[in-house]
């Protein structure tokens, strides 16, 4: 946790209310969402009970599974939950956008907009990761036959659940995660993974403070819990009998029709408060403008969306059930290099995340006091402009001569610290040179160098681009990694002499 997170703790509990620590939204809000509250029946590895499923705030499909250790009921429960997700997606697939590369010497393809996913918390999301992972690899054909879209469904909740993992993705948005991105509460990380409990602080009811509020939001009688994992209570004095109820009016079908209706009210009644939590917390996102790069980064997942959609239209097999060597060390890499650029451009957006960097002596903001913006510098083989500027902070300086420093105005130029001078009243001058982003020539266009006056935010921070790692091929895995993939075995009746 941060020096700042920390404070702004701090000051929720002394307030009573949770207190902002970013002024933009940094992820995409789709208008759209399909909202998904599921529900886990306790002591079952990933036995689906219900989900609540929409779009809006009126249009919630309940999905249930009477008995949730019958197989084919869970299966049939995936079938019915793929009769919703798949559509919602290929509802995304009518419109495409030419994207130029290389140089615009070639264009490519991709979706003008994605699907978005929204659950509870990040125990949502490991239930569809484990759920694709169950269901992904089903068959329609041969032994114990599904339904023709579950595995469809099963690959699809795989490729969002890999996409949660993704640095700045929104494909996949745990709300919890999304509303404390933005606001901190006076809780501890772990009660802030309860849905009612954060909402509680965010946006108290009349007479309360975030305390109280959180802590009401945490009786199970108030509040059900924000699923997938159910009350004990509820499980003891109603899901169990009524399971049972269920179970016993087999060979009646009218005491099989009341003992369902009666199922159905009771596990409605644990997903309605929480399907109205969600839609809560998308006011509390919407109502914040959203970051400058927030745009570039979902178009990220667009290219994602794109790229897994013509993958299954070519008839690609499922996501493997382990990745290779090579492939595991790929996407770490992919995770590393997304997870540098997302906190970069999350400080270049928000001025209270950058303060976060600023504390930590990762930036500083000045005033320009002096400016050469004519400095040529002639002792290379050619003469190049480099102008110098001097800043003068009163904030700790804590990077060396010889740094190289980025303006969050002019990201694209480079700063070298040529002198850090002590100033009178705390004050310290710091003169860079500049480089880049003012032309090819001897002269620099107005306002590519800073003027006196200007109000400097200086960071050791890029938003470079960070080339790609190169990995061996699959078949030269080295054999402290488990060596080159087995070979596949000879067909049937081939001679091995």
């Amino acid at each position: 946790m941060s020096t700042l997170r920390a404070l702004a703790k701090a000051q929720a509990l002394a307030a009573g209310v949770a207190q902002p620590v970013a002024t933009v939204r940094h992820l995409h809000l789709s208008p759209r969402p399909l909202v998904l509250v599921p529900l886990a029946m306790a002591g079952e590895a990933n036995a689906p009970l219900a989900a609540l499923v929409g779009t809006a705030p009126d249009d919630a499909r309940l999905l249930i599974v009477p008995q949730p250790r019958n197989r084919d009921q869970r299966f049939a429960f995936a079938a019915e939950l793929a009769g919703i997700v798949l559509p919602y997606l290929d509802s995304f697939r009518g419109v495409s956008e030419a994207v130029p590369v290389d140089r615009g010497r070639d264009v490519r393809y991709r979706y003008v907009d994605a699907p978005q996913l929204l659950v509870p918390n990040p125990a949502g999301v490991t239930f569809l990761r484990l759920f694709g992972r169950s269901t992904r690899f089903r068959r329609p054909d041969g032994d114990y036959p599904v339904h023709p879209a579950v595995p469809l469904l099963g690959r699809w909740l795989t490729f969002f659940a890999e996409r949660a993992e993704h640095p700045g993705s929104s494909a996949l948005v745990a709300m919890t995660e999304a509303l404390t991105l933005h606001w901190a509460t006076g809780q501890s990380a772990v009660e802030d993974l309860h849905l009612p409990a954060v909402l509680g602080w965010l946006d108290p009811p009349p007479g309360l403070d975030g305390a109280r509020a959180a802590a009401r939001a945490e009786d199970p009688s108030v509040c059900p819990p924000a699923g997938p994992a159910t009350d004990p209570e509820f499980d003891n004095k109603v899901l169990a009998p009524a399971v049972a109820a269920y179970g016993d009016a087999a060979d009646d079908e009218a005491a099989r029709r009341l003992a369902y209706a009666e199922l159905e009210r009771a596990l409605r009644g644990q997903l309605a408060p929480t399907w109205e939590l969600m839609w809560r917390g998308v006011g509390l996102l919407a109502a914040l403008p959203p970051g400058a790069r927030v745009e570039g980064r979902w178009a990220g997942d667009r290219d994602a969306f794109t790229g897994y959609a013509e993958h299954v239209d070519a008839g690609g097999g499922p996501q493997p059930r382990r990745d290779g060597a090579v492939a595991a060390a790929a996407r770490l890499h992919r995770l590393e290099r997304a997870g540098t650029s997302y906190a970069v451009q999350r400080a270049y957006d928000d001025p209270l995340v950058m303060a976060e960097h600023r504390l930590a002596g990762e930036a500083f903001v000045g005033d320009v006091t002096l400016a050469d913006p004519r400095r040529v510098d002639d002792t290379g083989k050619r003469p190049v402009l480099r102008p110098r500027i001097q800043v003068v902070t009163t904030e700790a300086v804590a990077v060396p001569v010889g740094t190289t420093l980025y303006s969050l105005t002019r990201p694209g130029q480079r700063a070298k610290v040529v002198f850090l001078t002590p100033a009178a009243d705390g004050k310290t001058e710091v003169v860079l040179e500049l480089s880049g982003g003012m032309g090819r020539g001897l002269t620099a266009p107005p306002g590519t160098v800073p003027e006196v006056g200007e109000r400097l935010c200086l960071t050791t921070l890029s938003e470079a681009f960070l080339p790609a790692a190169t990995f061996p091929d699959p078949a030269e895995t080295p054999w402290t990694h488990g060596g080159p993939p087995a070979a596949p075995p000879p067909p049937p009746g081939t001679s091995t002499t």
